[in-house]
């Protein structure tokens, strides 16, 4: 049995089971699973299909949204570095980007600029809806529930087939997500909510929801706006992780995008995903002074510690974005004052850097090592640290929410599974069970 491709390039495959070879096309450096489907004992048996918990060497989707090559430690969002966007663009610019795949000319910008910012007031009915959680509520679980409200104050959202229906409801909800994150970290402290003030820049008006008291204007230090900026930016997306592919899975069945993206915030909300950085501070929080690395650094060998923060799922080199969070570290305790963690983290990071043992298992700095000093300094409670990585993503989110909706090879998410149960027991009525 053979196929062929616009390559002719060919996977040769023999079913030692039964003598039989097979020619699967390779596009793009990869096979369809389905065509390992043909490849069976019998008529009368299923075809073969590939086992792989976490989808460590699945492709799910043809993406232009972002490039990681992990043994490069390289991120690109529609072909330009992070380095670059980090250093000379904003967060805005590079929504933009992501959602329309091209930079923004200036009038572009400009009105893309206007429709978020004239889009952040939320309905009154949220904040309604918002003082009905707990106050001890964690401002995650708010900020995914509320999102997913959102669905119910535009219904028209479910209208996804119409292309500027859809840029609708993404303007929207990069406008709002702020306003929501801001909200619950106000609620959680019983603070009266702070509306838009759409003199500000989205980063900020984002600080002056969450910080502003009795002050007429509140007027966050630039630095701090500007270091907040480049870390929505690092997070504005990164391939198809966990939360992306929540959005995508869930998107799959054509539902409005506030519900898929209130998926991705759930996804996010997992200790595995989002919480990465908080258990970084509460590392360097145990290890309690410089002294104490060695020591730690053993118990990591030994098997009696974890290295948080080190190490990623597709970096296998340093990875870019926590070169860039290393010296936006250094502006923002500039203003706010060095945090005491810090000199732990630097050291503890040039100990491991130096290890064959860390060396060896590729074990690098990623985003999240440097990225929760940051976020303590700027006064966020850890419980605020996933609501900033879900501002920070939404863009992303709903790139990949876009390039689902229109993607014709794309059908509704529908996992084969391998079964391990029982087949064909005897059913026995109640009466008899029960003697």
């Amino acid at each position: 049995m053979s196929d062929t491709n616009a390559t002719g390039e060919t996977l040769t495959v023999r079913d030692n089971r039964t003598g039989q070879e097979y020619d699967i096309p390779i596009t793009d450096n990869a096979i369809k699973a389905k065509d390992l489907g043909q490849i069976r004992l019998d008529d009368d048996t299923p075809g073969l299909c590939t086992y792989d918990p976490g989808f460590t060497n699945t492709a799910s989707c043809r993406s232009a949204v972002t490039f990681i090559d992990g043994e490069k430690g390289i991120l690109e969002y529609r072909g330009y570095p992070i380095e670059q966007l980090a250093e000379s663009s904003t967060f805005l610019e590079v929504a933009y980007l992501l959602i329309h795949g091209d930079l923004p000319d200036k009038a572009q910008y400009e009105q893309w600029v206007h429709d978020i910012t004239y889009h952040t007031f939320v309905h009154e009915n949220v904040k309604t809806f918002m003082q009905g959680f707990r106050y001890d509520g964690h401002p995650m679980g708010m900020l995914e529930a509320s999102v997913a409200a959102l669905s119910t104050f535009y219904p028209e959202s479910s209208n996804i087939t119409d292309a500027d229906n859809r840029n609708m409801q993404i303007v929207r909800m990069i406008a709002k997500m702020p306003t929501l994150g801001a909200w619950a970290f106000r609620h959680a402290q019983g603070k009266p909510y702070v509306y838009p003030d759409n003199d500000l820049s989205y980063t900020e008006n984002f600080l002056a929801m969450l910080f502003k008291m009795s002050e007429q204007k509140y007027e966050p230090d630039p630095r701090l706006a500007k270091a907040l900026d480049v870390l929505f930016i690092l997070h504005a997306d990164h391939e198809q992780n966990c939360s992306a592919n929540a959005v995508r899975s869930v998107g799959s069945s054509q539902v409005d995008p506030y519900s898929s993206v209130a998926a991705g915030i759930g996804a996010l909300y997992g200790p595995l995903h989002g919480g990465a950085n908080e258990a970084v501070l509460r590392m360097l929080r145990r290890i309690g002074s410089k002294e104490n690395i060695p020591g730690f650094i053993e118990g990591v060998k030994n098997g009696d510690e974890k290295l948080m923060g080190f190490g990623h799922r597709v970096y296998k080199n340093y990875d870019p974005r926590a070169k860039i969070i290393k010296k936006t570290c250094d502006e923002v305790f500039e203003v706010t004052g060095v945090n005491p963690l810090l000199e732990i983290a630097q050291e503890l990071e040039k100990i491991a850097l130096e290890d064959d043992y860390f060396i060896s298992r590729k074990l690098y700095p990623n985003v999240d090592f440097y990225s929760g000093l940051i976020y303590e300094a700027l006064n966020f409670p850890p419980e605020m640290f996933t609501v900033l990585f879900a501002i920070g993503r939404t863009p992303g989110w709903l790139a990949q929410w876009l390039e689902l909706v229109q993607d014709k090879d794309q059908k509704i998410a529908r996992p084969k599974q391998i079964y391990t149960g029982d087949r064909g027991l005897e059913f026995t009525p109640r009466e008899e069970r029960w003697k």
